[in-house]
């Protein structure tokens, strides 16, 4: 009985130790998933949206040994008083208003400063696309309308074979994948749960074997798109997109600090919402692309491609927040009125027709409760009409 009892113990000491050794092992992994479980926390989501490299793998975007590119202060605009609300009840924690490339409001909220690299969510897709633009302009990418399998034959036999780029640039690939970001088994967390846990992208991409509808048909927002789009440019150029856009984005900007993406388990940038940096720079983005794609003495996106991606060419339905390459053009807006939106109240609003550019970042978990997006936009163009 004694040597049973024996047995047992050192039996089960064994299992505990190899328990121990693979918790050990694949620590990374479970605090990496664990923070990911946590991560729109009420008591968290604040913090986590401005310290995203501690839940997550990532990848520097070198901003270079330039200098910054000046954003001068200019006169202190009073908002519309319902501002003030609005960035209470949307959990805003950054907020910087441009006009004439003047700073005219600045302010940051829920414990945050200046200095914090926030997560752009799925404002990201509008710098891949500005990136594509460059590509396109040097002819490196000729023809919009190649199959993404022509540059990511990992693709082949996918429910992407058959789709092009300028499908997915329209986000009109016809693939099906569940977006609701609040059911933990929507393939949107699914794929979330494959970053944290450090596995591949693409291989997740091209597992997707359903179809909706044909390519090109009909416009439906899926975050994999940009994925694909980030396969094409890797493809094409046999390089990075951290460097990519560092060398023909970023650095050119001149921006105050180094942006940083998250990553996969390949070192894969998290090209549909990984993108982290400073709202002053998310700012400066909306002004190259108010200033037609030219800031810092340099033209840095094509003039055509800023007008060509930011035109309402994807095939959404009648009355439908209209889409570009990877940008959105709101209902009601005059041309020159487009955006850049993530989830959870991230925007740049560029309004070409009153010179203004708004960058917020925020930590809103009510982002999609019905009348929120309409209320940001009508706030947006109140502070865009009255300075």
């Amino acid at each position: 009985m004694r040597r049973a009892l024996r047995i047992g113990l050192r039996g089960f000491l064994l299992i505990l130790v190899l328990a121990l050794a693979a918790g050990i092992w694949k620590r990374e992994e479970i605090e990496r998933l664990l923070a990911v479980n946590s991560l729109f926390d009420a008591d968290r989501i604040v913090q986590n949206f401005s310290h995203m490299d501690r839940a997550f793998l990532t990848a520097p975007v070198p901003r270079g040994d330039g200098p910054i590119s000046p954003l001068p202060q200019g006169t202190p605009a009073d908002l519309p008083p319902e501002v003030a609300a609005w960035i209470e009840e949307r959990a805003i924690t950054g907020l910087v208003v441009l006009q004439d490339g003047e700073i005219r409001y600045e302010d940051y909220f829920l414990g945050t400063g200046a200095e914090d690299r926030r997560i752009s969510w799925s404002m990201a897709k509008s710098f891949l696309s500005a990136l594509l633009g460059t590509l396109v302009a040097d002819g490196t990418i000729a023809d919009l309308d190649t199959q993404v399998t022509e540059y990511a034959p990992l693709l082949s036999g996918s429910a992407y074979d058959g789709a092009t780029i300028r499908n997915v640039l329209n986000m009109a690939s016809g693939v099906r994948f569940d977006e609701d970001y609040l059911d933990y088994n929507s393939d949107i967390n699914r794929m979330g749960r494959v970053v944290a846990l450090g596995g591949a992208l693409d291989q997740f991409a091209a597992d997707l074997q359903v179809r909706d509808h044909a390519p090109g048909e009909v416009w439906q927002y899926v975050s994999i798109d940009t994925h694909v789009l980030g396969m094409v440019i890797r493809g094409a150029t046999g390089r990075s997109i951290p460097d990519l856009l560092s060398e023909r984005i970023i650095q050119p900007m001149g921006l105050e600090s180094q942006p940083y993406y998250i990553t996969d388990g390949d070192g894969v940038a998290f090209v549909l919402g990984g993108l982290n940096m400073m709202t002053r720079d998310y700012a400066r983005m909306g002004q190259a692309f108010l200033q037609n794609g030219r800031y810092n003495d340099q033209q840095i996106v094509p003039t055509d491609w800023v007008a060509e991606s930011t035109a309402p060419s994807a095939p959404t339905a009648p009355g439908q927040t209209r889409y570009g390459y990877q940008w959105w053009i709101p209902v009601g807006a005059e041309p020159g009125q487009f955006m850049a939106q993530g989830v959870y109240g991230q925007y740049i609003y560029v309004d070409q027709v009153n010179d203004v550019v708004i960058a917020v970042n925020a930590a809103d978990r009510g982002f999609r409760e019905e009348g929120v997006g309409a209320g940001n936009l009508r706030i947006f163009r109140a502070i865009a009409e009255s300075l």
